[in-house]
C-alpha cells in the first residue's frame, strides 16, 4: 500500500511530461511496461442532464451579482434586471468541487442530450457526427476516445447511467437502439439505460452489457436496489448509478491497482421522465436531499420518493432533483477520494435548462432575463451554456478560466490527461475516410497557465441542433472570444442575430448586422471592426454547421 501511495504521488511529475509531449510520454510508457512510475492516471467523467449554469450558479461565486450590476440601474438599466437574481438549486458539493480545481466559465454544449454526448465521444461537432436531434443514432464507424483509452492506453473502461447515443427504441418493426452501443464504443461494462429518458426514477429498464453480451446486444433486468452511506437501499436511479460506479471502481483498485481506469457516469437528473402522470418530474427520496430542499418540497405538499408532486412548481422540482444529484455526486467524490485521490474528475452539464412552454415544464428561475422561446433546444446561452469544472493532480485549486470552450474538447482533453497522442483526424460518419477533429485539448489551460486554446478572433465553437419537439426547428450558434451569431430556421441573414457576449452575456441587445460582407472578404475590415466578427462567424455557420449556406 505504501509503495502504491508513493508511486501515485510521483504521477503528477510524470504527467507534466505527458501534457507537454504526449508522444514522448506514450513512448516512455511503452518502454517501461507496467512500471508504477509511468502508470496512467484514473479519470472520472460525470455528466449531468438538463440543467445549465442558471440552476448551478452556486458553483460560480459572484456571477449573479455581476450580471445584476451589468444589467441593473448602474449598468444597462434593463427594466427586468431583477429577474436575474432568482433561485438556483442547492448544490453544496458541486460548489465545493468547483473550488477544489479549475472552474470554466464559458463552456458550451449542444442544445440537446445526444448531440453533446456524441461530441464528447467523437470530438466532432454536430454536422460531422451526424447527431443533431435527440433521436439520431451515432454511427458505429466513428472514432471513440474510450476505445483508444482501452486499446492503446490499457485502461479499464466502465459506463454507468444514461447512454443516449444508440438512437431510440424502434417503431413499426424497426430495431431498438440501432446506433453505437456502449461496448461498441469501447466500454467493457455498461449498467444503465440507453433511452433518452427513463420511465420513472424508481421503475425503469436496467440494461447491461458485460462479458456475457456481444458488443451489439444487451440484456434488460428490473431496476435493482442499491444503497450509499447515509442513504437507504432503493431503486432510485441516481443512487443505483453512483453505487454501481463506486463498486466497479473499488473492484478495479482491488484487482489491479496498477491498471488505470476510466469511468463515465451519466445522470438522468434532472431530466423529465417518460411517465407524465401524475407528473413528468420527480420528488427525490428524502435522504438524498438537504434540509433546504426538503423544506421546499414539504411546503408544496410533495410526497418524497415518488412522482406525486403536490402543488410544487416546475422550478422547485428542478431544484429538488438537482439537489439530489448533488448529494449522490458527493458520495461518489468521497469514495473516489478514499480509493485514489490522484484521480482526474471532470464534471459537465449536457445542455441548458428546459423551457418547454407547458405546465410545470418551464424551469429557468435564475440568471436569464428573456426565457420564453429560449433554453434547451435553442442556441441561445440559456440553451448552450453549461457548468464545467475539472479537478486532479497538478490543477490549481480555486482557479478559474474564462476561455470559450466546448464539451467537444473533452475528447482531446481526456486523451491528453491519459498521456496519449491526440489524433488530428478521426473516422468519418460513413467510415470511408477521415475528417479533421473539432476538439482541442484543454491541458494547456489546466497545467501551463494558458488563457485560451483557440484564436480569439478566427477560432470558434459551434452549438447546433434540430428540435423535434417544435416541428424540426433549426438552431445554430457560433461564437469566438467576444462575439456570437445565432441563426434560427435557416442561414439567411434575416434569420440570424448578432451579439457581443462581453457587453451583453444574456443576449438582450442584438447588434446591428452589416448589409454586406464584401469588406470582410476583400480584407478591408479587420477584427478591430465588429462587423468583421459577424461576417467571420456567419462564414462558420455556412461552412461548418449543418445549415445550408445562405444564397
Amino acid at each position: 500500500m505504501l509503495r502504491k501511495m508513493i508511486s501515485k504521488r510521483a504521477i503528477g511529475m510524470t504527467l507534466l511530461t505527458a501534457f507537454l509531449n504526449p508522444g514522448l510520454y506514450a513512448a516512455a510508457q511503452g518502454e517501461s511496461g507496467n512500471s508504477e512510475e509511468s502508470r496512467r492516471p484514473n479519470i472520472l467523467l460525470i455528466i449531468s442532464d438538463d440543467f445549465g449554469v442558471d440552476v448551478t450558479s452556486g458553483m460560480y461565486p459572484g456571477l449573479i451579482d455581476n450580471l445584476t450590476k451589468k444589467y441593473g440601474p448602474s449598468g444597462r438599466n434593463h427594466p427586468d434586471y431583477k429577474a436575474i437574481n432568482g433561485r438556483p438549486a442547492s448544490t453544496p458539493r458541486l460548489d465545493r468541487f468547483a473550488g477544489e480545481g479549475m472552474l470554466f466559465t464559458n463552456v458550451w454544449a449542444h442544445p440537446f442530450c445526444s448531440p453533446t454526448r456524441a461530441a464528447i465521444l467523437t470530438g466532432l461537432f454536430g454536422k460531422k457526427a451526424k447527431v443533431l436531434t435527440y433521436a439520431d443514432a451515432l454511427s458505429q464507424n466513428h472514432t471513440s476516445f474510450v476505445q483508444k483509452l482501452r486499446d492503446e492506453g490499457g485502461y479499464s473502461t466502465g459506463l454507468f447511467g444514461k447512454w443516449h447515443l444508440a438512437g431510440l427504441p424502434g417503431n413499426g418493426g424497426a430495431p431498438d437502439y440501432p446506433g453505437m452501443k456502449p461496448k461498441e464504443a469501447g466500454f467493457e461494462i455498461f449498467k444503465g439505460n440507453m433511452h433518452a429518458a427513463i420511465l420513472t426514477y424508481w421503475e425503469y429498464d436496467y440494461q447491461i452489457q458485460d462479458d456475457e453480451t456481444p458488443a451489439n446486444e444487451w440484456r434488460t433486468e428490473a431496476a435493482p436496489k442499491r444503497s450509499l452511506p447515509g442513504i437507504a437501499s432503493t431503486s432510485f436511479a441516481p443512487v443505483v448509478k453512483v453505487a454501481d460506479t463506486i463498486e466497479w471502481i473499488a473492484d478495479r483498485e482491488k484487482e489491479n491497482p496498477d491498471k488505470p481506469w476510466f469511468a463515465w457516469l451519466a445522470f438522468n437528473l434532472s431530466h423529465a421522465t417518460i411517465n407524465q402522470r401524475p407528473s413528468a418530474m420527480a420528488v427525490p427520496n428524502a435522504d438524498t436531499m438537504d434540509k433546504k430542499s426538503m423544506a421546499e418540497m414539504q411546503a408544496c405538499g410533495a410526497e418524497f420518493g415518488s412522482n406525486n408532486t403536490g402543488s410544487c412548481s416546475g422550478e422547485s422540482l428542478m431544484r429538488a432533483m438537482t439537489n439530489a444529484m448533488d448529494t449522490v455526486t458527493g458520495k461518489l467524490l468521497d469514495a473516489v477520494q478514499k480509493l485514489d485521490p490522484n484521480t482526474y474528475v471532470i464534471f459537465i452539464g449536457d445542455n441548458g435548462t428546459p423551457m418547454y412552454g407547458r405546465p410545470n415544464l418551464d424551469f429557468i428561475d435564475n440568471m436569464y432575463i428573456t426565457r420564453k422561446g429560449r433554453g434547451k433546444g435553442t442556441a441561445y446561452e440559456s440553451g448552450a451554456r453549461v457548468p464545467m469544472a475539472i479537478k486532479g493532480p497538478g490543477i490549481k485549486a480555486n482557479s478559474r478560466n474564462d476561455a470559450f470552450v466546448h464539451a467537444v474538447d473533452l475528447f482531446s482533453t481526456t486523451l491528453a490527461l491519459a498521456g496519449m497522442e491526440v489524433p488530428e483526424q478521426v473516422n468519418s460518419n460513413e467510415g470511408t475516410g477521415k475528417v479533421s477533429l473539432d476538439a482541442v485539448s484543454l491541458t494547456p489551460i489546466l497545467f501551463n497557465d494558458s488563457l485560451t486554446v483557440r484564436d480569439p478572433d478566427e477560432g470558434y465553437v459551434l452549438t447546433e441542433s434540430v428540435n423535434l419537439m417544435t416541428g424540426g426547428t433549426q438552431h445554430v450558434g457560433v461564437r469566438n472570444a467576444a462575439f456570437k451569431v445565432v441563426c434560427a430556421g435557416g442561414a439567411e441573414d434575416s434569420n440570424c442575430e448578432f451579439y457581443n457576449l462581453v457587453d451583453d452575456p444574456l443576449e438582450e441587445y442584438p447588434m446591428e448586422k452589416p448589409d454586406s460582407c464584401t469588406a470582410y472578404t476583400d480584407g478591408t475590415w479587420s477584427p478591430e471592426d465588429s462587423a468583421w466578427h459577424y461576417c467571420r462567424l456567419k462564414e462558420v455557420v455556412d461552412k461548418y454547421s449543418y445549415m445550408e449556406p445562405a444564397e
